[in-house]
């Protein structure tokens, strides 16, 4: 093995043996590791290279050296300084609890500022801070030594009282709060009750009893429910300064009675000026020209019956009628559109109302404690207007309202009388409706797929 002109070499002279050990150990080496016998002549390539000496001499290059004069960037104010130029404020929400007054409100949001505690005793225009409810938030922006700088006290959903420091004086203001209006969806399964279900989905019961009367033409709320029965509802809700003040209007309903779907979904034609009225998927009124039941969701206490056991007289007698028990004072409201016939007291039927309505149709309303004022012989009324109030006069043994429904002056059950329909949604608009059903049923799947629900129904274009 020799080194030459810096390369790595193994030799066999020839005309010699070469030693007996020595050739099957190549051999092996060669089989086995043919990767380091490369290595070793790459390695002798790269020391060729290494070693070639070299007579080049680097150039050298000109340069030029310049001077610039540069200004400097504006220093940046310091975070004190800041702060002392712009004062800044805090808010603090205090709760009102029940047996509050104004100065132990204010205390426990931490106010230190006798200038305004004596404006508020002396001043008369701080005298709505003396109308507190309890719930109510009392909101403070006040700057780091517990100065005041702004006051808010939300009277009620459309009164704003407002005190604002201006210099070493104050300002008081009510205003008009701002309304945000929220969309919810919820889906509610019937466990017990209607209620029941409502309650536990986390829905209002002013929108509980909303879909009960939009869907109430369709579905028996009274009977026909049963254990399993499945709705969603989309609506509003209306808040002020972040607090919930109401229920708003009811967007969309979906409910499965019984395995069939009822839905009604709230329409405005674009050029009404009307609040808008409910249509079902394919476009047809959910709105019936007659309501089955002229109260809000109320329980029947006597059905329509050819021969009832008459509670007072003990003997059998037709009773033309359906009874919905309901306590004093419950608001009666018109069951269709039509004219005040008969306003006054008849017989058994102690103070009554008759409104007649097109097509030879009457309907009674009997036993009030008293009439609305607006509800005058002769007068036009529209269906849903509350016309008087439950009572329990002439032949009554409790508080009710017994309401007929009359054909040609023959009595009719109005739970199972046919109720014809309002016009559907005109050809116009029919394409805009069935799209803005088909967010609503978006909205509404949500609310499903939260409760693990899979969708039941989707409009269509056909």
């Amino acid at each position: 093995m020799q080194k030459q002109n810096s390369h790595i070499v193994i030799e066999a002279q020839a005309g010699k043996e070469t030693e007996p050990f020595l050739m099957p150990f190549l051999q092996r080496l060669l089989l086995r590791w043919p990767s380091l016998i490369i290595f070793l002549f790459g390695l002798s390539c790269v020391a060729a290279f290494a070693f070639v000496p070299t007579n080049d001499v680097p150039t050298k290059i000109p340069t030029t050296t310049l001077t610039l004069a540069l200004d400097l960037p504006p220093k940046p104010p310091l975070l004190d300084d800041v702060l002392a130029d712009e004062p800044t404020f805090y808010w603090v929400e205090e709760r009102i609890q029940r047996g509050d007054v104004i100065g132990n409100v204010l205390s426990r949001a931490g106010l230190n500022d006798p200038e305004v505690r004596k404006f508020i005793v002396s001043d008369p225009a701080a005298r709505p801070l003396y109308r507190l409810r309890p719930g109510r938030p009392l909101r403070l922006a006040l700057d780091g030594q517990g100065k005041l700088h702004e006051l808010r006290l939300l009277l009620s959903p459309e009164e704003m009282f407002m005190i604002m420091r201006e210099g070493d004086t104050f300002k008081t203001q009510t205003i008009i709060p701002e309304r945000e209006i929220r969309r919810e969806q919820r889906f509610g399964e019937i466990r017990s009750s209607l209620f029941g279900a409502a309650d536990a989905a986390g829905i209002p019961d002013a929108v509980t009893i909303g879909m009960a009367n939009i869907l109430g033409g369709e579905i028996d709320f009274y009977h026909d429910l049963r254990q399993g029965d499945r709705f969603s509802v989309v609506y509003e809700m209306t808040y002020v300064e972040g607090e919930l003040v109401n229920s708003g209007r009811i967007l969309a309903a979906e409910f499965i009675n019984r395995g069939n779907e009822y839905s009604a979904y709230l329409w405005q034609s674009p050029n009404s000026e009307q609040s808008g009225s409910y249509y079902n998927a394919k476009g047809e009124s959910s709105k019936k020209a007659f309501l089955r039941a002229p109260l809000e969701f109320s329980r029947i206490s006597s059905n329509f019956s050819p021969a009832r056991l008459h509670p007072l007289f003990k003997s059998k007698r037709a009773h033309t009628g359906t009874d919905f028990a309901a306590p004093t004072g419950t608001p009666v409201r018109a069951g269709g559109d039509g004219v005040v016939e008969f306003i006054g007291k008849k017989g058994g039927y102690g103070n009554l109302v008759i409104l007649r309505h097109a097509g030879e149709i009457t309907t009674y309303y009997g036993h009030l404690s008293r009439f609305a004022s607006t509800t005058k012989k002769g007068k036009r009324v529209k269906q849903g207007d509350v016309i008087a109030y439950v009572g329990s006069s002439g032949w009554a043994t409790g508080p009710h309202l017994h309401y007929e429904f009359r054909v040609a002056n023959k009595p009719r059950d109005p739970l199972k009388a046919v109720l014809p329909p309002s016009p559907p949604i005109s050809d116009e608009y029919k394409e805009l409706f069935l799209r803005q059903v088909m967010v609503m049923q978006e909205y509404m799947q949500l609310a499903r797929d939260m409760s693990g629900i899979t969708t039941i129904a989707r409009a269509s274009f056909d």
